[in-house]
Order: structure tokens, then C-alpha cells, then sequence
């Protein structure tokens, strides 16, 4: 129930969506009494989606989330000891595509793959875990764990080495899944590999679920603060960063008031 009614919410929770449906409100009210209502709605509505689709809104909101967690220091944090296991969230595979297609199909958060290669030759002892299955509520398409799977042998990494969980649809059951599964002993070092701006989030599921990860952030969306002045060049670019960077606020918001996290904005 708390999936379905998140990704229904979680439709209405961005910015684009609310503005559109507000513009579209607008128009409406123009053909009634309250035209003139209306037409304010729908100005604003369009001032608005051009704010948040052109001006640098959306890199200054997700800026804070990518620098949460700092990049994974190689040298510095593999002196430490080999990890005993890689950790993949899912969400840098299409499913519906892929199937259709007859390959694998990525996202534009396909880091979160590639960074498993060189993980995986880096560390060659080192247990490789996905987990994902469909967030789909319609065009379920295949598990992202299968997918997971051809593109992992495609780097030449062993099945034997891979941990497949493939009925995961969020990050909280990404977490208490892959526990279950995994079982980490203390002592153990684990790294979880997931975009910088789903990092905070991630993280604070995984601390929830008793389960102590270090952060390996990837598939970052700016170069840093010099990007808080940077618009972007097509209102569909901005918007989508928009969007990215409010559905993570909002899962944060969500999950901390649902008890599913301990923190806000979890931290190092």
C-alpha cells in the first residue's frame, strides 16, 4: 500500500507536474466565470515552469544532496582493507525497453552500472550485490536484477560472484532485501553504489535497517557551486533536473515522517 500510494504522490509531488496541471486548471477557468482567475493561474504556472526548467533552480536544490557524501577516496579508503562486498541500487536499467530491444537498455543514471566494472577488477574477492526489481506500476517489463545480471557478465565478472535480489521496488525494500539476503557479519565493509543525489537517502534506509554501508557516490548531475549560476539550454533539461532533485527531497521528507529513516538529511 505505502509503494502504490508513494509513486501516486510521488507523481503529484514534481514541479512540473503540479505546474502543468495548475496551467492546465487555468485554461479551464478561462472558459467559466472565473476567467479571469484563470488566466492568473495560468501565467503564473508558465512564469513558474520556465523558472524551474531554465534558470539554475534545479543544479542549486540538488547540489546539496550530491555533496552530502564525498567521493569514495581509493587510495585512501581501499588502504583500509578490500570491501567485502559491492552493493548496486537499481535504477539505471530500463525494463521496458530492454525486453522490447533485445539488449540492455540504461538510463541516464548508468554509472551506477559501469562503476561495478572497475569495482569488480579492483577488488576481485569481493561479493557483487544488485538489487532491484520493477518500480513499475503499468509496463512492468522485466526485473532490473536480470538485467543486472547480462550486463555483469558482459564485464566479465563470475556468477558465482554475483547476489541477485529481484523483487525489490524501492529503496526501503532495496535495503531490508538486500539485509536479509546478505546477512553482513561485524566487522565486514560494505560499499553501496548509487547516484550522489540519491546518496542521503539511501544511506539513511540502510543505517534503518541495521545494516552499516559506506558510501561509494556516482552519476553526479553538476561539476559543483560553479553550476549554481549555469541555466540550462532547453526547458526539458532543467525540468528534468528539477524533478530529480525535488523527488528526492520529498522521498527524504517522506521516509524520515514514516519512521523509515532516523534522520532528515542523513550525513557521513
Amino acid at each position: 500500500m505505502f509503494f502504490l500510494l508513494s509513486k501516486i504522490l510521488g507523481f503529484f509531488a514534481l514541479p512540473s507536474n503540479i505546474l502543468i496541471t495548475l496551467a492546465l486548471i487555468g485554461v479551464v477557468l478561462m472558459a467559466t466565470r472565473f476567467a479571469q482567475a484563470g488566466r492568473r493561474i495560468a501565467v503564473a504556472a508558465v512564469i513558474l515552469l520556465a523558472i524551474a526548467g531554465l534558470s539554475p533552480l534545479g543544479n542549486a536544490i540538488i547540489l546539496p544532496l550530491e555533496d552530502r557524501f564525498p567521493a569514495w577516496d581509493v587510495s585512501q579508503d581501499a588502504s583500509r582493507g578490500a570491501p567485502t562486498g559491492i552493493i548496486c541500487l537499481g535504477g539505471a536499467l530500463d525494463t521496458v525497453v530492454s525486453p522490447a530491444r533485445g539488449e540492455v537498455a540504461l538510463n541516464e543514471a548508468a554509472e551506477r552500472m559501469t562503476a561495478i566494472a572497475e569495482l569488480a577488477r579492483r577488488f576481485p574477492q569481493a561479493r557483487i550485490v544488485f538489487t532491484g526489481g520493477s518500480d513499475r506500476i503499468i509496463f512492468a517489463g522485466v526485473s532490473e536484477a536480470s538485467l543486472a545480471e547480462r550486463l555483469f557478465l558482459s564485464f566479465g565478472i563470475a556468477k558465482q560472484r554475483m547476489t541477485l535480489e529481484d523483487k525489490s521496488r524501492d529503496t526501503l525494500e532495496n535495503a531490508r532485501f538486500t539485509r536479509d539476503i546478505v546477512q553482513p557479519k561485524p566487522g565486514e565493509r560494505w560499499l553501496l553504489v548509487t547516484s550522489a543525489h540519491h546518496m542521503p537517502r539511501s544511506v539513511g534506509v540502510f543505517r534503518a535497517a541495521g545494516f552499516v554501508v559506506e558510501a561509494f557516490p556516482v552519476d553526479y548531475r553538476t561539476r559543483g557551486a560553479i553550476d549554481l549560476l549555469r541555466p540550462f539550454s532547453t526547458l526539458g533539461d532543467g525540468l528534468r533536473r528539477t524533478d530529480t532533485a525535488a523527488r528526492e527531497w520529498v522521498g527524504l521528507l517522506a521516509y524520515r515522517l514514516s519512521g523509515r529513516t532516523a534522520e532528515l538529511f542523513p550525513s557521513p
